[in-house]
């Protein structure tokens, strides 16, 4: 795995498309418990080289109920976006995600993935791929109860640019996350 990734890393397939210098940035390992697939990193993720490492990523943190170091232990909690690069901003927001990370590395990548017991989704381009839908995030993170038994989950995007999402719909935050949160510490205590 780690021959692996250092070569996903090194990635240079798309600097053509990117606005900086590509750094591929993930975290994986054939022991991680608990995967969150999301888009692309952000700005700041991109400059930090680590992921989630901004306002998103604290928000997350909380919805999960861990600290930084459970969350960046990568036997715990494998990252892994569908564009590992940064890929620039828009009229409305980042980029979508380039898809030749996804059509590249991703299948060989979760299939070294064996040990992962909670899979958590991070928006449209997430969801099309993992659960292979086009509903909306609102509709599919109401599901939380048929999925959250098959070991996955929908959330909104973490980012203060959902607050007011949040706002309409309280019962994310009131009946979503305080299970999600037991659930991963379920988890990281059988760990």
């Amino acid at each position: 795995m780690k021959a692996f990734l250092s070569q996903v890393k090194q990635c240079r397939l798309c600097e053509n498309e990117l606005p900086f210098e590509p750094n591929p940035i993930l975290q994986v390992s054939s022991k991680s418990k608990i995967l969150i697939v999301g888009q692309a990193p952000g700005i700041k993720t991109h400059e930090k080289s680590m992921p989630f490492n901004d306002k998103s990523g604290e928000r997350l943190r909380a919805w999960l109920g861990v600290n930084t170091s459970q969350f960046y232990n990568d036997q715990l909690f494998a990252i892994l976006p569908m564009g590992f690069c940064y890929p620039g901003r828009g009229k409305s927001g980042d980029l979508p995600p380039i898809p030749t990370c996804a059509d590249t590395w991703r299948k060989a990548i979760l299939a070294q993935l064996t040990q992962v017991e909670l899979t958590i989704i991070l928006g449209k381009y997430a969801i099309e791929w993992h659960l292979e839908s086009k509903a909306p995030i609102t509709e599919l993170a109401k599901q939380w109860h048929t999925l959250l038994p098959s070991n996955k989950v929908v959330l909104p995007h973490p980012s203060p640019r959902n607050n007011l999402w949040l706002k309409k719909n309280t019962w994310f935050e009131k009946d979503v996350i305080p299970l999600l949160q037991q659930k991963i510490k379920t988890l990281i205590n059988v760990y």
